[in-house]
């Protein structure tokens, strides 16, 4: 991460470009650490996120990942629940720059963003359907911010569809559109705007905003360990369909 101490804006970047910025334990880690270090870095009013490289911004948990669970089906680990800046209780305005694909566990940061600006050339989709996983903590994430029919159609369709982010940017998931790689220098003028204001009425602001949806979210993450338990396909199955996918999608 670099801070800006100038403008008060900080970027995180998640820099696995080889793996496609997918997220390893360490990474998810590394991320839940950076947020809790910028609340209390008094110097960083505003935060942009974006991925390194130019073919994605972040596809999700790294498959090579071993994630241990419980076992039992009323207690599920998730390594990327502590991903994002709200799980780690960090109220300053996130602004996600979005360059190449963004899917599956990506949607952790979208959707804990205050709002999306990405490249004209990126695009969004959730595989879990297509590889025998339940979508659900980024299904109700998605649903904050886009229409319901929208949300069940990318969880549905799986792999077999993307959604452009001109679509996205029509639907409400992007909020501006960025020139070919131009994405990160859009996203940092508005932290830098936001940046340059008081900092209590703009933290205020945000809290106000969370709070509006907080309940409806709350409630809803607190079914997914038990949809994930109930729905998933055993790992070795997964693994199964994940190298038996099919190739080519339907860009939208």
């Amino acid at each position: 991460m670099s801070v800006d101490k100038d403008t008060g804006v900080a970027v995180l970047t998640l820099d696995r470009p080889d793996r496609l910025n997918a997220v390893d334990l360490a990474t998810a880690a590394g991320l839940a650490a950076a947020w809790r270090a910028f609340r209390f870095d008094d110097t960083v009013r505003a935060v942009v996120v974006t991925g390194a490289g130019r073919r994605a911004f972040c596809t999700g948990i790294d498959r090579a990942a071993d994630v241990p669970q419980p076992g039992s089906p009323y207690m599920v680990d998730d390594p990327l629940a502590t991903i994002g800046p709200k799980a780690n209780d960090l109220w300053k305005p996130v602004i996600a720059a979005v360059n190449g694909i963004a899917c599956g566990g990506a949607f952790y940061l979208l959707g804990e963003s205050e709002f999306v600006v990405a490249d004209e050339e990126a695009s969004f989709f959730d595989p879990h359907t297509t590889y025998g996983m339940v979508s659900a903590y980024e299904s109700v994430y998605l649903a904050q911010r886009m229409p319901f029919g929208e949300v069940a159609r990318m969880a549905l369709m799986g792999t077999a569809e993307r959604v452009s982010a001109r679509r996205a940017y029509e639907v409400g998931l992007v909020s501006e559109l960025a020139p070919p790689g131009g994405s990160l220098a859009a996203a940092v003028a508005c932290a830098e705007v936001i940046a340059s204001y008081p900092a209590e009425a703009v933290q205020g602001t945000v809290r106000a905003l969370w709070q509006a949806q907080e309940a409806t979210r709350a409630a809803a993450l607190a079914h997914a360990p038990q949809l994930v338990s109930l729905g998933n396909l055993p790992g070795e199955r997964q693994a199964e369909l994940f190298s038996a996918r099919r190739p080519g999608f339907r860009l939208r």
